[in-house]
């Protein structure tokens, strides 16, 4: 059975009330909160080493890269979202290359081109991403506007706001000079190599999840979570935004 179709015969459909409740929560989280503990950014120790470092560090900007991906929980959900209802290794593969095509190319372009965009804006974005694919999952376009979006383009572009989101974490330090290609590539290598350990764990548990007899049950729910965690980091990025900015 086909469970991202089977919602509808089921009678799970996903309404405007729903979408509202959603929004009037993260309304009232957002209220009187600053969102720093929202901002996905660099650890203190990683941030002075690469303040600190000169000429070329592959093996630690490989560890930093590779770092940033496994604890960004940004790229986790929308790569979860991703991935949720693919069963077969070609189908993940093809989705995984998308995404990871579409954030090398604007990660290496943001940095080595100095081409600066606005965090906030960018990981608002990276939030609208995970509500795009958890709707994506629960069939709401099909029933909304009556046709289903091309899933590969959007997973494709929406890599394209996630790589200027790594960007945007590097311009916030004064990169050296010498040897910033390669530190630069060292650090996308990385940033796949962490994919690749992060996808290897979720692919574990979510195929552990599926040969259990509640998954049918706890799929809607898993991605009417999604959509909130996205939702969530939309609303804390967005008054960061208007706060700070």
């Amino acid at each position: 059975m086909n469970l991202k179709s089977s919602y509808l015969r089921w009678g799970f459909s996903l309404s405007a009330q729903h979408i509202f409740l959603c929004l009037l929560v993260v309304l009232l989280l957002m209220i009187g909160v600053v969102p720093t503990a929202f901002s996905h950014g660099v650890a203190e120790g990683d941030a002075l080493f690469i303040e600190q470092a000169t000429g070329v560090q592959l093996i630690p900007y490989i560890y930093l890269g590779a770092k940033h991906m496994v604890t960004g929980y940004d790229h986790l959900l929308f790569l979860v979202a991703v991935i949720f209802f693919l069963y077969r290794m070609k189908e993940v593969s093809i989705y995984v290359t998308l995404f990871a095509v579409g954030h090398s190319i604007t990660l290496l372009y943001g940095v080595l081109s100095e081409t600066h965009v606005n965090p906030y804006i960018v990981d608002a974005i990276i939030g609208l991403s995970v509500v795009y694919k958890a709707l994506d999952n629960l069939g709401a376009f099909r029933t909304w506007f009556g046709f289903q979006p091309n899933t590969k383009a959007a997973v494709l572009i929406f890599g394209f706001f996630h790589g200027f989101g790594l960007a945007t974490k590097l311009q916030d330090f004064t990169l050296s000079e010498e040897g910033l290609i390669a530190n630069i590539l060292a650090f996308n290598v990385g940033v796949e190599l962490g994919q690749i350990l992060a996808l290897g764990a979720i692919l574990i548990v979510i195929n552990f999840w599926r040969k259990t007899q509640s998954f049918s049950r706890q799929a809607f729910a898993a991605n009417v979570i999604l959509m909130f965690s996205g939702f969530t980091l939309v609303g804390y990025q967005l008054t960061g935004y208007l706060t700070i900015s």
